[in-house]
């Protein structure tokens, strides 16, 4: 099996995107990151990419104000370099159907809660966690899913929970939950590339598990 194309999106300091990179050098995934795209010009991200030279680039929405053109000039980068999936890896912007359909079931996304609580539209960085805390919620983590055309709405791939300090703020939820991001992103990775989910009925199932 030839190792899969994967292209990252990210629009912030790429923390998950570093996971992969040392998952790729280390053997853990039988996948190449061909290619990293941000919306933000500044994303340290991109600069993660240069560093593993990656190729990467920025696509500023000021040239694509429309987000169907903005996605299918993202489309053709990603056809360009022959992507096979798509990881969405703090990725601050919803994908159009130009997208999502163009690569059903072939792009993952990492959410910071366990879905389907605390995710849908406004529901992204600190504004999760700042969520949970209000609720008084005792446990939080992390889901990582395909993506669909519902925000948040994909079929779940893998989700880990921690327990949470009553004395956490929403800022130590954060950096608890993203600890726990990193190796659950690289496993559904993985899992992915080695051609082992299966979708049934809006359910993920693993081969190899019972």
């Amino acid at each position: 099996m030839r190792a899969l194309k994967i292209a990252v999106l990210a629009s912030g300091g790429g923390t998950n995107l570093q996971a992969l990179i040392d998952a790729q050098n280390a053997g853990k995934i039988n996948g190449t990151i061909a290619l990293v795209i941000s919306n933000r010009k500044n994303a340290y991200a991109l600069e993660r990419a240069r560093l593993a030279n990656i190729a990467c680039e920025h696509i500023s929405t000021k040239s694509y104000p429309d987000p169907i053109d903005y996605d299918k000039a993202l489309l053709s980068r990603l056809k360009a370099h022959q992507i096979d999936l798509i990881v969405l890896a703090g990725y601050l912007k919803i994908l159009s159907p130009v997208l999502i359909q163009a690569y059903q079931h072939k792009i993952i996304n990492i959410h910071p809660s366990l879905l389907p609580a605390f995710g849908g539209d406004g529901f992204y960085g600190i504004h999760v966690h700042n969520a949970v805390y209000q609720s008084g919620a005792k446990v939080s983590g992390a889901t990582v899913h395909f993506v669909t055309e519902g925000v948040d709405a994909g079929p779940i791939i893998l989700q880990k929970a921690i327990p949470l300090e009553q004395n956490w703020q929403a800022t130590d939820i954060q950096a608890a939950v993203l600890k726990i991001e990193h190796p659950l992103l690289v496993e559904a990775v993985s899992l992915f590339c080695d051609n082992r989910l299966e979708i049934k009925e809006n359910r993920v199932y693993i081969q190899g598990e019972l």
